[in-house]
């Protein structure tokens, strides 16, 4: 790292506390802060549910898949996400916007109090807290190792720097500054992507090498499928990613919400799908140009890193870098603001009443405290991941377990055909789908595909089935509104102006 490399990253992190405190003046309550107020423009919701929607991950453990696995990579991740998207955005993003407009919701949580009941929303509520506090510390740890390989600079300073600046927009900014920064860290990381693209693309010999690399390198790195990444894997892996990236992941379902109506809401979900189509083509072949410019790598996921230090002068290794930490922090500050909104909206006014009714301003002070609050103890559990052995892993682990489980009942839940299915069905749920995790972890030795795919296939055939024994059941006046309202059109919904209101 030069000190042109340098001043690149330093003017990065600086533009991103110069956006956030521009965001400030945007910011004048709670519905600013978490849903932008309703108003999120859908071309710039595309951009940022598309690099929220992966981290530094991508150039770390991807990388050493797309030197090991090649083309596969790309058929088992991004496909997956490029169907379950533009299949989201006719089932599933209008809804969330819908959501806002019914009940004025301001966190993705919030509407299941009235959807099943106050336990079951606690439950959801609470799990998704506990996933995201080790998740996230484990973020910062990861784009602290990522500055160590460039820099040899401790990791700590890496989790310090990053999570520092992130801190503070997040903090100040909300959901404005989470969105305008991150598209100007898309814009980075088009970039620098381009940039090594084009670098590598004149090192293999020009635009013919973007097919024939794949006669120099190994048959299987060409193939569609590569075990362990195998079509069963594949399709499991559809299934998974629909109900992630379509608002299990919640900081995903917070972009539907911020917008304006179902149609934007749709618009930016196409534009995100569109973007998962063709960016990972150019992001990666890089990545699996890599074992002929630097073969028998002992840790192929440092083969990104190294890869840059090999080809790129002064300054574009800088810029970079910039865009490895610009898509951990795009992940970090989505997820640190959208768990704000939950901590603040469902899970304060429960465990007292003096948060119940508040005005804009007051929730606005609330969700900043709370906001610092989260974002700082991740940080700690970043620096301190060392300390915790294996048991961080676990914690992630076990507690990532609940991400699929969890959004079997938040999504379906949106869904008229699944009406029947109550709050003991949504528990029921959860509960049998963590039960399957612990099983295929620890109990079966199953195929990948099977192993990944259990624990949500679980949560599906109990919500569905218990669903289907309360089939003569009356369902509640209020549930059959809301969730014929939210299958309307816009246009309908907009005149009907009744307000809905938790039983709690």
């Amino acid at each position: 790292m030069s000190g042109l490399d340098w001043g690149v990253i330093i003017a990065f992190f600086l533009l991103m506390v110069v956006i956030g405190f521009w965001s400030f003046n945007k910011v004048q309550g709670s519905k600013d802060f978490f849903v932008a107020g309703g108003k999120l423009p859908w071309w710039l919701g595309g951009i940022s549910h598309h690099v929220g929607g992966y981290s530094g991950a991508v150039f770390v453990a991807y990388a050493g898949l797309a030197y090991t696995h090649g083309f596969s990579l790309y058929v088992w991740w991004a496909i997956p996400i490029v169907v379950s998207v533009i299949l989201g955005a006719y089932i599933m993003a209008p809804r969330w916007s819908k959501l806002r407009t019914k009940l004025d919701i301001e966190s993705p949580t919030e509407y299941l109090a009235m959807r099943y009941n106050v336990p079951t929303q606690q439950l959801v509520a609470w799990s998704g807290v506990l996933v995201k506090l080790f998740d996230v510390g484990a973020k910062w740890a990861a784009i602290g190792l990522l500055l160590n390989v460039f820099t040899g600079i401790p990791i700590v300073y890496g989790i310090l720097l990053s999570g520092i600046v992130s801190l503070i927009y997040i903090t100040v900014g909300g959901i404005w500054a989470d969105l305008w920064t991150d598209f100007a860290q898309f814009i980075v990381q088009i970039i620098a992507g381009i940039v090594m693209f084009v670098v590598v693309l004149s090192q293999m010999g020009g635009w013919g090498s973007i097919t024939g690399i794949w006669d120099k390198l190994p048959p299987a790195n060409s193939q569609p499928f590569n075990e362990p990444y195998t079509l069963g894997y594949v399709l499991v892996f559809v299934f998974i990613v629909f109900f992630s990236y379509n608002g299990g992941t919640w900081n995903l379902a917070a972009r539907y919400i911020a917008s304006p109506s179902g149609k934007e809401a749709k618009k930016s979900a196409l534009f995100s799908g569109i973007l998962y189509l063709v960016w990972p083509l150019i992001l990666f072949f890089p990545m699996w140009a890599t074992p002929l410019i630097l073969p028998n790598l002992e840790d192929p996921t440092q083969s990104y890193a190294l890869l840059t230090q090999e080809l790129l002068p002064a300054g574009l290794i800088g810029l970079v870098l910039a865009s490895l930490f610009a898509a951990t922090m795009s992940m970090t500050s989505s997820d640190a603001n959208t768990i704000s909104a939950v901590i603040t909206r469902d899970i304060l006014p429960v465990m007292s009443g003096k948060f119940k009714g508040l005005d804009q301003r007051t929730s606005l002070k609330i969700a900043r405290i709370v906001t610092f609050t989260f974002t700082f103890l991740t940080l700690i559990i970043g620096i301190f991941s060392d300390n915790f052995g294996g048991v961080l892993g676990l914690l992630i682990s076990w507690f990532a377990a609940l991400v699929g489980p969890v959004s079997i009942p938040m999504l379906l839940g949106l869904l008229p055909a699944f009406k029947h299915s109550d709050s003991r069905a949504a528990i029921s749920s959860i509960i049998a789908g963590f039960a399957m995790f612990a099983l295929t972890k620890y109990g079966v030795d199953w195929a990948l595909y099977v192993e990944l795919g259990a624990p949500i296939f679980t949560s599906g055939l109990i919500f569905i089935g218990l669903g289907l024994l309360n089939k003569n059941k009356p369902v509640k006046p209020e549930i059959e509104d809301l969730l014929s309202a939210i299958s309307k059109s816009d246009e309908e919904l907009a005149k009907d102006t009744k307000n809905i209101t938790p039983s709690l």
